[in-house]
């Protein structure tokens, strides 16, 4: 592998009128929380609301990583606890047939050293991910066109939705038969039923890695989840199909992943600033930094939820500053989160705040 390319200020560039596209986004992100709070009662997330699995668990840093990769919380060997989550993208609640990307935050709790803005009191570093190695859209303004048009379609005509996503899904057949795939189809409903934990999930967007830049990815490695790749989950007449089959899953087996980091080593091929660029693995590998551990466990319940999905916040600015986010889209994701935060906080009359333990949630998770 080529070396990696240290970072340098001037690989961001502030795209014009960034500070309105931010402005545009809290606002269109804030209207699709408001419209799913007039529905429900309860404030949601504006992105990935409904949950599908609540695990806690553990990361393993590995030792002897070569220098390149021994960087921020990776930096030395160790074990901390982790609260993981997962999703998929809509912003309203969908039966689970309307099939979109999944998603897995992950929460590392008890970890020290400086700190991004805004966390400076925190002792987490989260990683949100998504089951496909690219964003859907290239840079901010972009992602404000995509956002528009979610905040246009939530909660109108669900049943019109999941006729489309199958046709959706057909078309993405179609086009993954050829070898193909496309991250619009996907996106829109017509992601395949698979299971969430047989899938790999992705950072997309780059964020700083000690000297370096750098993408996550994070795989399943133990037999059962790997056994669950690809697999079909039965979601006829099933609203919560996907969580029933995480529950059963963790109620008699656990799962290990592996953590994994690509670092830039060319800035014309995998830029900071275009998120739809895929980085070529034959410039520069994912090279596995840590372990994920969940034991078997209650993967979701009502008092988990109140911990996790009310009390928490899965959010990349919630970091060391060794792993600060980079690019557009995660400058203008910093304001969409901290309005997300208060909205639900506000609405619902519960805090939102960073752990510094996981004993409540491994509790619940014991019920």
């Amino acid at each position: 592998m080529t070396a990696p390319i240290p970072f340098e200020p001037r690989f961001e560039s502030l795209e014009d009128d960034e500070a309105q596209t931010s402005f545009d986004l809290q606002t269109t992100m804030r209207s699709i929380s408001t419209k799913t709070y007039e529905d429900s009662g309860r404030a949601l997330r504006s992105v990935h609301a409904k949950t599908h699995g609540l695990l806690v668990g553990e990361l393993t840093v590995e030792a002897g990583l070569p220098d390149a990769y021994a960087q921020g919380l990776f930096a030395q060997p160790g074990t901390y606890p982790v609260v993981m989550r997962l999703s998929t993208t809509p912003g309203d609640v969908l039966a689970d047939d309307v099939s979109t990307p999944r998603g897995m935050g992950i929460k590392v709790v008890g970890v020290e050293g400086p700190r991004v803005g805004g966390s400076e009191h925190d002792v987490t570093q989260d990683f949100v991910l998504v089951n496909g190695p690219v964003f859907s859209a290239p840079n901010a303004q972009k992602f404000l066109g995509s956002a528009k048009l979610l905040a246009a379609t939530t909660d109108k005509a669900p049943n019109l939705k999941r006729l489309f996503s199958a046709l959706a899904r057909g078309a993405e057949q179609a086009v993954e038969a050829v070898g193909g795939g496309s991250v619009t189809l996907k996106a829109l409903g017509g992601h395949p039923e698979t299971h969430p934990l047989g899938e790999t999930y992705y950072s997309q967007v780059p964020i700083l890695y000690g000297r370096y830049m750098a993408k996550v990815q994070v795989a399943p490695v133990s037999p059962a989840l790997m056994a669950l790749a690809g697999s079909h989950v039965d979601l006829e007449g099933r609203p919560d199909g996907l969580r029933d089959a995480v529950v059963g899953h963790f109620a008699d087996e656990g799962g290990q992943w592996e953590v994994r980091v690509q670092l830039c080593t060319d800035i014309d091929r995998m830029p900071i600033e275009d998120a739809s660029v895929e980085w070529p693995e034959d410039l520069s590998p994912y090279v596995t930094v840590a372990r994920l551990r969940a034991a078997p466990q209650k993967a979701y319940g009502e008092d988990l939820a109140r911990l996790v999905d009310d009390g928490m916040q899965f959010n990349p600015w919630h970091a060391l500053a060794a792993h600060r986010p980079l690019g557009s889209i995660m400058r203008v994701r910093k304001a969409v989160y901290a309005m997300s935060k208060r909205f639900r906080a506000e609405r619902n009359g519960s805090a939102i705040a960073e752990p510094r333990d996981v004993e409540g949630v491994k509790a619940a998770a014991r019920r």
